[in-house]
């Protein structure tokens, strides 16, 4: 059987061979890949590398690869939000599986193992500024996956049915979905010192997370209702932005993926931490150790 083509205006490739939106080449990317929101913190992470072998920035994605305690990571920042993480894992996904050469796909399937490190809103009493949450399921209000064939395989659909009911959600919202992180590498990257619960990915810093200033919000009492909505014993432990886009793609695309977050500000006790850059750096290392 012919192989598919990828034409140019659905894989756009860079003159210098480098993909559209991150300009890394296939040979820069490692099969470990940490992501960060923030273009910044890329360096921060890349500190710790014992040797950088390359560097690419375009926009709000910027790219370090190199070699930390023998193991080869490419540090990615995504920008803001799961429609950027859209971006970002089909992206990386090509540089993996699909020949530039040739515009065609691998015939054998390389799977990366991705850990995102960000900061989120924690939701709970037991979620307090500081702790570090892993993401088990994401529940994601922005949608992004529902654009995809083969979402009803990757998502816990018994659990979006509950949450929807538990929550009265509203139609015209969209349908949220939960995506699921890898089992294997929650434990891997969890261990026994980050609280693990449920997260949810929003499409938006205010409204969405039920922050009201001057707009008011369609559901006043929308956090109300997450903070106490319970499934299969487990609650939901923080707000963020896109783990639900990187758990759902990861398991469409063939590839490993969890996000981890430290808890920079608590809704329930309305506690707010600004000076947090420093204290991540802790998060930072314990990813680089267990990757």
């Amino acid at each position: 059987m012919d192989k598919r083509v990828f034409p140019a205006s659905e894989l756009i490739i860079n003159n210098d061979g480098s993909c559209f939106h991150l300009h890394l080449r296939p040979e820069q990317l490692a099969d470990r890949v940490i992501l960060v929101g923030d273009p910044g913190r890329v360096e921060t992470v890349a500190a710790y590398f014992d040797e950088k072998e390359c560097e690419v920035s375009n926009r709000e994605f910027h790219a370090i690869t190199g070699t930390y305690q023998g193991k080869r990571i490419t540090v990615q920042s995504t920008g803001i939000g799961c429609d950027n993480i859209d971006i970002v894992m089909n992206e990386l996904d090509t540089l993996a599986n699909i020949d530039y050469t040739t515009r065609t796909e691998m015939d054998e399937h390389r799977s990366l193992t991705i850990v995102r490190i960000g900061t989120c809103g924690g939701l709970q009493p037991f979620t307090p500024t500081g702790c570090f949450i892993a993401s088990v399921k994401s529940i994601g209000f922005d949608g992004l996956l529902n654009y995809y064939a083969g979402r009803n395989v990757v998502c816990d659909i018994p659990m979006e049915k509950a949450f929807k009911e538990h929550m009265q959600w509203d139609p015209i919202k969209g349908s949220p979905y939960v995506a699921v992180a890898d089992a294997d590498l929650i434990d891997q990257i969890a261990g026994d010192d980050m609280v693990r619960g449920y997260t949810i990915a929003c499409g938006g810093f205010y409204g969405p997370q039920g922050r009201q200033l001057r707009a008011d919000i369609a559901d006043p009492q929308q956090n109300e209702k997450v903070e106490s909505f319970e499934y299969e014993g487990m609650k939901v432990c923080n707000f963020e932005m896109e783990s639900s886009a990187l758990a759902g793609m990861a398991s469409l695309l063939g590839h490993r993926a969890m996000t981890c977050c430290m808890v920079i500000a608590n809704r329930y006790t309305t506690e707010m931490n600004t000076e947090y850059k420093n204290s991540i750096e802790t998060l930072i290392q314990k990813v680089l150790d267990r990757i």
